[in-house]
Parts: structure tokens; C-alpha cells; sequence
């Protein structure tokens, strides 16, 4: 038996903004969307590298205020990526913590990506 990585589900409240931030600023890709028909809540999927992403406008799928743990290689990398797009909305920084470096950055429905750089005490 093998377990796969759970895929987190992320509630939101517009499509528009979603895509801005998620697609635009954050630098995912779109895999697919779905709606039962098109007056309906979209339920999506998104993935940059490895991280795969659900978005969902449906009540009930998700609660605004999930934190997400995402680690990452090189988060410097990603803190320049992300401050060089001059994002009105959120210049996230780094921040060493005991066991690394972690940058949080809140989404327009109030969801938490924290993006994680263990730090291996052996490098230093």
C-alpha cells in the first residue's frame, strides 16, 4: 500500500482574484477547472513544481483560515521571485526560524501558505 501526498483544498470567494494571485503572482499552473454548469461554484486544480493545489468556491469543501506547509528548496530564490513582481498586494519575506527559514503569505480569502527551508545544521 502506498500513500500519496494529500492534496490541500483552499476555499475562495473569486475566481478572478484567485487566478491573480495564485496563476499571476504566486506563479502556478491552472491543470483544470470544473463546474457542474456554469452558474455554479468552480472547483479547481493548480500546481507549481510538486505542490498541487485544490481551490474551491464551494461551501463546505474548505474553511477560510487553512494554513498550508509547503517546503521548498532555495526559499530565497522564491522571496526574490516573488518581491520582484511588485505584488500590491503582499511583499512576503523570509524569516529564520530554529529549524530553517519560512516565508508566510496570506491569500486574498485569508488562507496561509507557509513555505518552509529546513536548514541542515551540518551546512554551517
Amino acid at each position: 500500500m502506498h500513500l500519496a501526498p494529500a492534496i490541500p483544498i483552499l476555499r475562495i470567494f473569486s475566481v478572478d482574484k484567485a487566478k491573480e494571485f495564485y496563476l499571476d503572482f504566486l506563479g502556478f499552473q491552472l491543470d483544470w477547472e470544473h463546474r457542474f454548469s456554469p452558474d455554479l461554484p468552480l472547483y479547481a486544480q493548480i500546481h507549481r513544481d510538486g505542490l498541487i493545489l485544490h481551490l474551491s468556491e464551494h461551501h463546505g469543501d474548505a474553511s477560510p483560515g487553512a494554513t498550508i506547509f509547503a517546503r521548498v528548496e532555495d526559499l530565497r530564490a522564491l522571496e526574490r521571485e516573488l518581491q520582484a513582481k511588485q505584488y500590491g498586494y503582499s511583499r512576503p519575506e523570509a524569516e529564520p526560524v530554529d529549524w530553517g527559514l519560512q516565508m508566510q503569505i496570506w491569500d486574498p480569502f485569508g488562507n496561509r501558505l507557509r513555505f518552509c527551508q529546513q536548514i541542515d545544521d551540518s551546512a554551517q
